[in-house]
């Protein structure tokens, strides 16, 4: 891949125009271009250092270490650059999508009031048999997991497909078509 940068028409200006860089699913070795960012934003929202340093609750020497990259930012000091800016900061995958943070609920930690694991789906209501200590007559918990990936997978797509159905359930059907026999 080649790192200079060129508008994607040849005969574009480029003015304005900013190198996307990588694919987000390409890995990267280089360190993010938090510098860039913030001069972008800057820039976008048309603001000086000191400017920018007010709407964001900063002094105005760390917005200039920042730009010389003389100093990193957490990730809360550049939500708030990035918010005075009227910008966003947001995850996405390979695909483009927009990650949503997970939901903590209160009500679904264990005994001890620890999480349970982020990549696995909550079961908040096993019915019986589904879980192992069923066999054995054990006391049930409130709330378990599915282990196997495949399982999970294909569970959540058909609660997917059950609540698109369920949302056009109560739809008229479509006009009659005419039909050619």
């Amino acid at each position: 891949m080649d790192d200079s940068p060129t508008p994607p028409d040849p005969g574009a200006s480029t003015d304005g125009w900013i190198s996307d860089g990588p694919s987000p699913s390409e890995p990267s070795t280089k360190p993010w271009p938090v510098v860039g960012i913030v001069r972008a934003v800057r820039r976008h929202a048309d603001l000086s250092q000191r400017e920018l340093a007010r709407l964001a609750s900063a002094h105005h020497a760390t917005i200039g270490r920042i730009e010389a990259g003389r100093t990193v930012p957490s990730i809360e000091m550049l939500r708030r650059i990035v918010g005075a800016a009227g910008c966003r900061l947001a995850v996405v995958d390979e695909f483009g999508r927009v990650l949503r943070p997970m939901r903590d609920w209160e009500d679904t930690r264990d005994g001890a009031g620890r999480r349970y694991p982020s990549h696995l789906d909550t079961i908040l209501d096993p019915r019986p048999g589904e879980w192992w200590a069923d066999i054995y007559g054990l006391a049930r918990p409130p709330e378990t997991f599915y282990r196997n990936r495949e399982v999970r997978d294909a569970m959540r797509r058909r609660s997917q497909w059950e609540v698109r159905v369920a949302k056009h359930r109560g739809d008229p059907p479509p006009p009659q078509v005419w039909r050619y026999r």
